[in-house]
């Protein structure tokens, strides 16, 4: 029922565009109360005026649009049809309305009524949707069996040049558009208007009339076993055979179904080319005029028979259904084809916003580094000068201490040639050697005292030197231990200010035991005055007495000041002393 619907308004669109005078989508109310009252008639409907009135009341104002009229249309019409009205009777009904104002005023090769089938032939073949076209593909099968029936030779190559000039903007020929193209000839050249309109009329009887064969051939009465001939018309579920072709008198029908077989038959009774056809109450004997019409025949009412077992529709609407879905197919394909494109479209696009995004980031990123490494390396070298300024303070300060520990260091040896010098001088005499004994003891303390100060000013110069190469290796460092090595500078620098205080004490140390020296010189020089007497007599008795040597005549150590105040076995006498006193601790 859904797909007689859809033919039925196909066609009652055609009217109610052709109603439509100002193309404004809308028609009055009161023609549309006259296509309803003829719609009713021709589709064998009951008539409701009231319900017509009541949908159309004169008081709702305007005409009414495609939408506003499909309410009443469906309830009280369509919903309502049965298939026991006559399909051309409607069809011709609706194309009355609309071929006056739609038709091309231009000659064509075609009648009127060719015009009309080919009009029915549209509805057919056309899509389901609104404004009805008819696209390519089933465009190129109508003028495909139009012109086998005319006998003539498919040209794909012009169709192919006709689809080129195709009007891009459109999906395919309004039915107007299509007459116009049949009607025109430009696919039948050659063919007289006779043979058009032949051709036009079979494939309208096998389209739209289900029309499956049609022919002359003799058959056998039931009663009076007479052979006449008679026009035989081959549709899906009957065979209806005429007096002649123009099927104005109707002699009889047989009635197809399942159950129902068709046989050959060997010639009989001077008759040739016979076939059987077994009903389920009736036989009906047939004979064609030749051997090909009968195969012809036998092999046609077989497939539909096998057809109305299968519950199949007719081959050429099963083959319209097909290549509807097949373009509902192809149509969803490429939806999907182009939905992904537009996906990947997408995702490219947004791909490439990424790629911009990144790609500025990293453009951003390059200058932020390339400044912060501006910075850093000016930063650098103004570290950099800035430690060499330091560095060539920190070595003038150095070499002015060298110079003054040099200094020290030479007056200190010239004070100990002057000891070495004065300890020559004693005797060996027991009153002498007490006092000499005593002020070398002094003298030794002394000695140890000024040695340990040696010992602590070498070690601090040491820990000045490592910590003056440990500032040379800190300016090499990475700028992330900059702000480390520059509190450690400040600490060295602390630290050194400590090592020069300490030195400046061990001056002071110093200078206290030069004091004590003096005090030491002048005991010397008391024992010096005490023993003159006996010096004459030593030089009397020259050989008798062998006098004291003041000190050891060992090679003296040498230091980066000059020579030590101590000899090596005195090192390393002290160095037990240290690793004894360490060891205890």
């Amino acid at each position: 029922m859904g797909g007689l619907k859809d033919e039925l308004l196909k066609a009652i669109w055609h009217a109610f565009t052709a109603l439509d005078l100002d193309h404004s989508g809308k028609v009055s109310k009161s023609q549309l109360k006259v296509l309803s009252h003829n719609l009713c008639t021709v589709l064998k409907v009951p008539h409701d005026p009231v319900a017509l009135e009541e949908h159309f009341r004169d008081d709702d104002e305007g005409p009414v649009s495609n939408q506003g009229y499909m309410p009443y249309l469906n309830k009280f019409i369509l919903e309502k049809v049965q298939d026991n009205f006559d399909k051309i009777e409607f069809n011709r009904m609706c194309w009355t309305l609309c071929v006056k104002k739609n038709l091309t005023k231009s000659p064509l090769l075609i009648t009127e009524e060719d015009a009309f089938k080919v009009w029915v032939i549209f509805n057919f073949l056309s899509e389901d949707k609104y404004p009805l076209i008819i696209v390519p593909e089933e465009i190129e099968y109508l003028l495909k069996k139009l012109t086998e029936v005319m006998g003539g030779g498919w040209q794909q190559e012009q169709f192919e040049h006709y689809k080129i000039n195709f009007d891009d903007s459109k999906d395919g020929l309004s039915v107007w558009e299509l007459i116009e193209l049949i009607g025109n000839g430009q696919f039948s050249k050659g063919m007289d208007r006779q043979t058009v309109s032949m051709a036009i009329n079979e494939v309208f009887n096998e389209l739209i009339l289900d029309v499956l064969k049609q022919g002359y051939m003799m058959k056998k009465g039931h009663r009076r076993k007479n052979w006449t001939e008679r026009w035989f018309v081959l549709k899906p579920n009957i065979i209806s055979y005429y007096v002649s072709e123009d099927l104005k008198d109707k002699k009889g029908d047989i009635l197809l179904d399942e159950n129902c077989c068709v046989e050959s038959l060997p010639d009989k009774d001077g008759k040739k080319c016979l076939f059987l056809i077994k009903c389920f109450d009736k036989t009906f004997e047939i004979s064609a005029s030749d051997k090909k019409k009968k195969q012809e025949w036998i092999q046609a009412i077989h497939s539909t028979i096998h057809l109305l077992k299968l519950g199949s529709p007719p081959p050429h609407k099963e083959a319209r259904q097909r290549r509807k879905e097949l373009r509902k197919k192809l149509l969803a394909e490429q939806e999907e084809l182009e939905r992904q494109m537009k996906e990947l479209q997408a995702a490219n696009e947004n791909k490439q916003q990424e790629l911009e995004t990144v790609r500025k980031k990293l453009e951003e990123a390059a200058s932020r580094a390339a400044e912060e490494e501006k910075k850093r390396l000016q930063t650098q070298v103004e570290l950099q000068a800035r430690f060499s300024t330091e560095l060539e303070r920190e070595k003038l300060i150095r070499q002015q201490m060298e110079e003054q520990v040099a200094q020290k260091s030479s007056e200190l040896e010239q004070y100990l040639q002057r000891v070495r010098e004065l300890e020559d001088m004693y005797l060996k005499l027991q009153e002498a050697l007490e006092d000499e004994r005593q002020a070398r003891q002094d003298e030794e303390t002394v000695r140890k005292l000024q040695a340990r100060l040696l010992e602590e000013e070498s070690s601090k110069r040491a820990d000045l030197e490592k910590w003056h190469l440990e500032q040379q290796q800190a300016i090499q460092a990475t700028e992330a231990e900059k702000q480390g090595l520059e509190s450690e500078r400040s600490a060295k620098e602390r630290a050194l200010q400590e090592a020069m205080a300490q030195l400046e004490q061990l001056g002071r140390e110093r200078k206290q035991a030069l004091e004590q020296y003096e005090g030491v010189k002048k005991k010397l020089e008391m024992a010096t005055s005490k023993t003159k007497s006996w010096k004459d007599k030593v030089a009397q008795h020259e050989g008798l007495i062998r006098l004291i040597e003041p000190g050891s005549k060992n090679p003296h150590l040498i230091t980066n000041w000059g020579p030590a105040a101590f000899t090596q076995a005195e090192l390393e006498e002290r160095e037990k002393s240290w690793k004894g006193k360490k060891s205890t601790e």
